[in-house]
């Protein structure tokens, strides 16, 4: 199961990386200096004026802690080469009251701290958001009952799409094209 969804994760990072939501198509520019979440200050620019993974980690962190989720520890592993290049962030679903309120209050804070709506698809009670700032994707998900063990799943998936990480992302591809065959 994880390995599959580090697939999807990856074939999506590198279907970004190819010519979806690139810096350019950011509102703020290319340099992301826009307020996090929560109003807190802005986010710190990496390499080529995106941002970096901590800055991107903790403005979902703040987003998602500030609207009542808790992250769910341990989170999935990401492989080494793509620890730069991406963050999982999972709330544990057993710990959160009102679920789906918790993720609208996340995403709204994401939106406010300047990530753009790229798509968003409702299917029955299910909802999955994809939002950009600063050279990084978030896919945003929401299911209810969506585990075994009966909890809520709630995930957010940040990929850097800059050039750095297209190596990467791809490598981690081949190696779980590779070793699926």
């Amino acid at each position: 199961m994880r390995k599959m969804r580090w697939a999807a994760a990856a074939t999506g990072a590198v279907l970004l990386i190819a010519g979806c939501g690139s810096e350019g198509d950011s509102p703020h520019g290319q340099n992301g200096d826009t307020p996090s979440a929560g109003g807190s200050a802005p986010a710190k620019a990496g390499s080529g004026g995106s941002l970096d993974v901590e800055a991107v980690r903790n403005e979902i962190d703040a987003a998602a802690t500030t609207a009542g989720f808790t992250a769910r520890q341990p989170a999935d592993d990401v492989p080494p080469g793509l620890k730069s290049c991406t963050v999982r962030w999972q709330a544990d679903g057993a710990k959160s009251t009102d679920s789906r309120k918790s993720y609208d209050a996340t995403v709204a804070t994401l939106v406010k701290g300047g990530w753009k709506e790229r798509g968003r698809t409702d299917e029955k009670q299910s909802v999955t958001m994809a939002m950009d700032k600063g050279g990084w994707n978030i896919l945003a998900w929401h299911h209810p009952q969506g585990r075994a063990d009966g909890t809520d799943w709630i995930s957010f998936i940040a990929n850097d799409t800059g050039p750095a990480c297209e190596k990467p992302f791809q490598e981690d591809l081949a190696d779980k094209t590779t070793n699926k065959q």
